[in-house]
């Protein structure tokens, strides 16, 4: 059964003097911690992909602070807590820059993404925000839960205000079972579906800039 931690409202903090005549080493014993990641590795024909004729450029999003670092977030009823002895290998919001990236880099459609060195190549400028991205309990506590993943997409023109085109994704992946061995592919599948649909979306609302015809 996977072991949780409840996240306090308040941080309390302790401390106590110590009065010792002699050297005494106070160092604290500690489990391990096991660490996973999620996103899938790029792939070797991603490599090979032709630059997309459509350049977007990703402006920074928003992402949960509470699911944002390198924590398991799980949700029971009403109550929040983060998966016992176990770590993202970084932030869960750094593994999510990170996957979205290499989706867009391993897909053949005609959009790609722009370095911020090089927003002046843009068409487009695509904002995800991330509103949920976390393990839930909906069917009980030692039930095998589900991951959520839901993520606001918008997607504005070069040089315009308001969003062409928005939508709300979500993606859920069913661990098979209540162990962290199932629950991180179930962040993998999760994950990949939700990019999935984000890439074919900016792929079918990107278009090319039109060229100006020769003047007559």
């Amino acid at each position: 059964m996977t072991r949780l931690f409840r996240i306090l409202p308040l941080a309390v903090v302790v401390t106590a003097a110590l009065s010792v005549s002699a050297c005494i080493s106070l160092v604290p014993k500690s489990k391990p911690v096991n660490l996973y990641r999620f996103g899938q590795p790029l792939s070797e024909t991603a490599l090979e992909t032709p630059t997309g004729a459509v350049g977007v450029f990703r402006t920074n999003g928003a992402f949960p602070r509470e699911a944002g670092g390198d924590r398991i977030l799980t949700i029971t009823g009403g109550k929040a807590a983060y998966v016992a002895e176990t770590r993202w290998v970084a932030p869960a919001v750094a593994l999510w820059d990170a996957a979205v990236v290499a989706a867009f880099d391993a897909d053949p459609g005609p959009t790609r993404l722009v370095a911020r060195g090089e927003t002046a190549a843009a068409d487009y400028i695509l904002r995800l925000d991330v509103r949920n991205f976390e393990t839930r309990y909906d069917r009980g506590p030692k039930a095998a839960p589900t991951v959520v993943v839901r993520v606001r997409a918008a997607l504005v023109g070069k040089g315009e205000r308001q969003a062409i085109s928005e939508r709300l994704f979500e993606s859920r992946a069913e661990a098979s079972g209540n162990r962290v061995t199932a629950i991180v592919p179930a962040y993998d599948r999760a994950v990949a579906d939700m990019l999935g649909q984000i890439v074919t979306w900016t792929n079918e609302t990107a278009k090319p800039a039109q060229t100006p015809g020769p003047a007559a």
